[in-house]
């Protein structure tokens, strides 16, 4: 399995210098050469696998040789070990038509954990293969830096470094942040949003001499081994609610949309997925680009749902790779001219093909309130804010018709 730029200048290179590359040096991002296909039968055999079993078979399809089914079941064995719930990521019944996938059961609690704890043991196993330390660097809105400096801790191959805008993160995740006592493991306030952040750690991955001096590795959804491990959850929730004889769709709260595109990479590998709903809070760059075509940047606004306070969404160029065929010197040109104005329009084509697969949903914190409010009267259940936006867009989807009442959403 080899990899390739989103942007088509860098050469394609195995998954371990991937993973521990992170960005490509052409600015772009990493994606395999081909979508890996699920074999006939493969998906219902998996039913009846444990979850971390599940995520080894996934996970070799995209490791090549770099790594072992062996090497790689014990790697799933021992992240998910450190998880509360046996399934990993069980569901639970709204009504007969939605369910949600429970992501809280990691160690911080943060959906970011089912990636992290895989994410942590593949860097020591390849940083210890090669001999060799790096330094990790990370933006955070929150969950990413609070399971990210969880899951290193202790892991003598790395220091890690994670930024995150001061007062623009709950209280609860800045304390898990700035309360882990390890060498090697900062957190780091910066005066700014998220996509400050954000903008510090590309700068830095983008001055090639200092990347390559001090090792600069990457544990954002911006890495593709980040991405990786989260095609499992949608494999296992399909088939946990018969899915391969009846489509299903999904509803993601999306700020980074590294979350979707994992379940866009399993549609792509064969798992019938009918709809992506992205729901998105009061900063809604991507439900307006669903809306209109266009992907315009506005002011990051503070919101009860802060891991989603984003407005530039790295991963969608992932998404508009695919987009466009393809093809790294259209999209190479597009961010370049996104980065320079703020703002792009797709043609009416490539939009076609958007409209087959997503939708999207906005939720202002009025309306985050009332969701709670809601379901915690109706259904018994309180929700955080995010779980809340994604909830919302699922009612929303089946009331107005954008996914008929008899496919079932997650």
């Amino acid at each position: 399995m080899q990899y390739i730029s989103t942007r088509g200048q860098d050469a394609p290179i195995s998954f371990a210098d991937a993973l521990l590359a992170g960005l490509a040096r052409d600015g772009g991002l990493y994606l395999p050469t081909e979508w890996p296909q699920f074999a006939d039968g493969e998906l219902m055999a998996m039913a009846s696998m444990p979850y971390a079993e599940v995520a080894a078979r996934i996970m070799a399809k995209f490791t090549g040789d770099d790594l072992s089914f062996d090497e790689l079941l014990g790697i799933s064995q021992n992240a998910y070990a450190t998880f509360s719930a046996d399934e990993v990521t069980p569901l639970t019944r709204i009504n007969d038509q939605i369910h949600l996938c429970e992501l809280y059961h990691g160690p911080t609690i943060a959906f970011k954990d089912v990636a992290m704890q895989v994410l942590s043991r593949l860097f020591d196993y390849e940083l210890k293969k090669r001999g060799s330390k790096a330094v990790i660097l990370g933006a955070t809105s929150g969950d990413t830096g609070s399971a990210a400096l969880e899951a290193f801790r202790g892991r003598n191959m790395v220091d890690i470094f994670i930024l995150y805008p001061d007062g623009r993160v709950s209280p609860v995740q800045e304390q898990q942040m700035t309360s882990v006592i390890a060498d090697g493991a900062h957190a780091v306030a910066v005066a700014g949003d998220f996509d400050d952040c954000q903008a510090i750690v590309k700068s830095l991955f983008g001055d090639l001499a200092f990347r390559d001096h001090v090792g600069l590795s990457a544990i954002n959804s911006i890495n593709w081994a980040r991405l990786m491990p989260q095609i499992v959850y949608y494999v296992t929730s399909v088939l946990a609610l018969g899915g391969l004889e009846k489509p299903i769709s999904f509803a993601v709260p999306t700020g980074n949309f590294g979350n979707i595109f994992a379940g866009y990479a399993a549609m792509k590998m064969g798992l019938p997925i009918k709809q992506f709903i992205c729901a998105s809070n009061c900063n809604d760059i991507l439900t307006r680009f669903f809306d209109t075509g266009v992907m315009e940047r506005r002011m990051v606004e503070p919101s009860l749902s802060p891991s989603m306070d984003i407005q530039v969404s790295s991963n969608f160029e992932r998404l508009l790779f695919e987009l466009l065929g393809r093809d790294g010197a259209k999209t190479a040109a597009v961010m370049q001219n996104f980065a320079a104005s703020g703002h792009f329009t797709l043609d009416a084509n490539v939009m076609e093909r958007a409209y087959a697969l997503f939708t999207a949903y906005r939720l202002d914190d009025a309306g985050t309130v009332a969701e709670i409010a809601t379901t915690a009267k109706n259904d018994g259940m309180i929700l955080d804010p995010h779980s809340a936006v994604g909830l919302s867009a699922a009612r929303r989807a089946h009331a107005d018709g954008t996914v008929p009442k008899d496919v079932p959403i997650i």
